[in-house]
């Protein structure tokens, strides 16, 4: 076993190809999304899908074009198609029967062997002040043409490059209808088994500046994550209480992965993390997939402006209401995106998580020893052995090893451990809690007894 007594920190060294694709991020093509979104009038999911030049309809037909355009670029690996379902009236917010559809571009993994996923997401459809209004203008630039244009520069860009993962980039409808096309979509994947490790979702993530506070920010954005799993919860929670994971499900790890891989790469952006699974009382299209079990997360500005968030287009005792293209911040924008790219990039070139990561606790030891088995797929380097104390909201310390086991010199009831797969161009895997081992039952064989005497 590799018995660690000291340890200098841990080099952590930025993937070429990663910081590549980052500086390919335009401005101008982000702008270009958003303004013919914007053309489009409204993108009301009610709205027509008949006409041509107005409507959600016309805007899927839009985006389809443009992923079918990257692909032109991708060698074969992306494909793109409107995944569609009917949908019947639900005396809420559809009030006829609708074709619900979501625009779906996924790049294929060159790993015939590695089944992963990751996905990035961002929502089409758009408001007025009454979200049953189906014909009046909508510019929805921020929400989520903010959203939507980051999904469509990844594709833009990463489609140009090969990945042993698969990555599926995702504009989906009914957001505002109740999160209709993210939880088709989430409950689909679940029946399907599909193996999603990560679903980054982008919404309302392009504007600098707040309401009512006018606090003006561009150098952070929040991600929302919740900390006990909503998925059978009731199963996992005796043991979340008995080893302390109440702060460890899966979006909490994948939330901390998102701020350390994107404030490595991402230059002047602060990722700020917020410990809950939205904001307050309000949902997003990440839920339906944590609802279905997958580690999902919420990408938003920092500050909000709600005279720009479901308000008709109008100046009103002086103020100016309207989700309008000019209050883009587009090189805040342009970092957001960047955050997702680095991301999605540095998960799907990874190794698989290691497997079988477990803790000793055959005896009561102020040292930690771990083990764990090599990934399913991918080829790695080594291992990062995570630590952190109870009570720090990230990963404080990494420790490499080329082994499968290691000793620490750190009590387990001080500090929590995680061990994550890494390949030679540094990226690395989601980590993984250790479990404790399930301990068999002794069996004391009893000695024969001699027979009775008479």
């Amino acid at each position: 076993m590799n018995d660690v007594i000291a340890q200098a920190p841990a080099i952590i060294q930025k993937d070429p190809e990663i910081e590549q694709m980052l500086r390919e991020i335009s401005p101008d093509s982000l702008q270009s999304y958003i303004k013919t979104m914007v053309a489009f009038g409204t993108r009301n999911t009610l709205s027509t899908q008949k006409d041509s030049k107005r409507g959600i309809g016309a805007a899927r037909t839009w985006v389809l074009s443009k992923f079918n355009q990257f692909a032109k670029q991708s060698g074969g690996r992306l494909t793109a198609l409107i995944d569609s379902t009917t949908l019947q009236p639900d005396g809420r917010r559809v009030d006829s029967v609708l074709n619900l559809a979501n625009v779906v571009a996924t790049l294929k993994g060159t790993d015939p062997k590695d089944n992963r996923i990751f996905l990035v997401s961002g929502h089409l459809d758009n408001m007025r002040s009454n979200v049953m209004d189906r014909t009046g203008d909508a510019p929805g630039a921020n929400d989520d043409g903010s959203g939507s244009a980051a999904v469509m520069e990844c594709a833009r860009i990463m489609s140009k490059h090969s990945f042993p993962a698969t990555i599926i980039f995702i504009t989906v409808s009914g957001e505002e209808q109740g999160l209709l096309g993210a939880g088709y979509m989430a409950t689909k994947s679940r029946k399907m088994g599909l193996n999603i490790e990560a679903d980054l979702n982008n919404d309302i993530m392009g504007s600098n500046n707040s309401s009512e506070t006018n606090i003006i920010n561009n150098t952070q954005v929040r991600v929302f994550s919740e900390g006990l799993p909503y998925y059978e919860l009731e199963k996992n929670a005796a043991n979340i209480r008995q080893l302390g994971l109440e702060n460890d499900g899966k979006a909490r790890q994948l939330a901390r992965y998102v701020k350390e891989v994107g404030e490595r790469y991402v230059d002047n952006l602060e990722i700020v993390l917020i410990y809950r699974n939205d904001r307050f009382l309000r949902g997003g299209d990440h839920t339906p997939y944590v609802e279905n079990g997958y580690a999902a997360v919420r990408i938003t500005e920092m500050n909000e402006n709600y005279y720009r968030q479901h308000q008709n287009v109008r100046t009103e005792n002086g103020i100016n209401y309207g989700d309008l293209p000019e209050h883009i911040d587009l090189e805040y924008l342009r970092k957001n995106t960047g955050m997702n790219l680095v991301n999605l990039s540095n998960l799907a070139k990874a190794p698989a998580m290691p497997e079988n990561v477990t803790i000793d606790v055959r005896a009561l030891s102020n040292y930690t020893s771990l083990s764990w088995k090599a990934p399913l797929t991918g080829t790695v380097k080594g291992y990062f052995v995570m630590m952190r104390e109870t009570t720090s909201p990230v990963w404080q310390k990494k420790i490499f090893t080329a082994d499968t086991t290691i000793r620490l010199p750190y009590s387990k009831d001080n500090y929590f451990f995680a061990v994550q797969s890494v390949n030679s161009t540094g990226n690395e895997s989601l980590p993984v809690i250790p479990k404790v081992p399930v301990r068999q039952p002794q069996v004391t064989t009893q000695p024969a007894q001699a027979p009775a005497k008479k």
